[in-house]
């Protein structure tokens, strides 16, 4: 027996947000996720400041009417030409200790705390140039914008559309992992608008996998993370078993009224 999902505000409606990541990194990423998107497959993207293909991405973006959030960066060098040298000077510091170990971005580091707001407030402003609005939904590369700092100085807009935590289910995951997650998006969620649940696309062997998380996106609001970029991936999103699943779902934009549950818990498995 599978137990029944209830949520006080998505109990009766289900919606499947397929977002692609690193909008803009590169051409090529941009181009496949361009494929996805016009396939019907993605309906989203979260674009990266001061990449090579930012400008180009954007301007995509503007014509086609693709709906866009930032993805912000703080570990993947700028590779746009010549980038402020003062941005970069400060993003070197974070990449440093965010990927000094495991589990830096869980640990609060006072000294950083204005680069981190240079940073997040430098791709807010490059973000708002190049879309010619400011983004109403955020998320962040290797989801850093989830770490400590950034979560407790409350450095994200008030009100935007923020992406919580992976969700799993019961024994996928320690329980203190689960725990700390779970304690990161209750923070999370008192300043900002959440998902019911959140997931990556891969992997694609279990299919009894993607077969819950479609259940869960046909009565929840479900986002799903992708990178067409990844041939696996871009193969799945443009393929005929994609396209049978979703013909069953509301694939919504997530600026949508989505009615969305910060408390959410997976139903346990059958």
């Amino acid at each position: 027996m599978t137990a029944e999902y209830r949520s006080p505000t998505s109990a009766r409606t289900g919606w499947l947000v397929i977002n692609a990541d690193d909008w803009g990194r590169d051409a090529a990423t941009t181009d496949r996720t361009l494929d996805c998107i016009r396939a019907g497959s993605v309906s989203a993207v979260s674009a990266m400041m001061f990449m090579e293909d930012s400008e180009r991405a954007a301007a995509i973006a503007r014509e086609e009417g693709i709906d866009t959030g930032l993805h912000l960066n703080f570990t993947c060098p700028f590779s746009a030409n010549r980038p402020p040298a003062r941005l970069v000077e400060h993003q070197q510091r974070l990449s440093a200790y965010l990927r000094s170990h495991r589990f830096a971005s869980a640990v609060f580091h006072p000294r950083l705390t204005r680069s981190f707001e240079y940073v997040i407030e430098t791709q807010l402003e490059e973000f708002r140039r190049l879309y010619d609005v400011a983004p109403a939904r955020l998320d962040g590369h290797h989801h850093m914008h989830l770490c400590a700092n950034i979560v407790f100085c409350r450095l994200l807009p008030a009100g935007a559309l923020v992406r919580r935590n992976f969700s799993f289910g019961p024994g996928e995951k320690s329980i203190g992992n689960r725990v700390y997650r779970a304690a990161i998006d209750r923070v999370v969620s008192r300043r900002h608008r959440m998902m019911d649940f959140f997931f990556a696309l891969p992997p694609f062997e279990r299919r009894e996998r993607l077969d819950r998380i479609f259940s869960l996106a046909s009565r929840s609001a479900v986002e799903m993370e992708t990178h067409p970029i990844n041939s696996d991936e871009h193969r799945f999103l443009t393929g005929s078993e994609l396209e049978q699943r979703l013909q069953e779902l509301r694939v919504a934009r997530p600026l949508a009224p989505i009615p969305a549950s910060s408390d959410a818990q997976l139903p346990d498995r059958p």
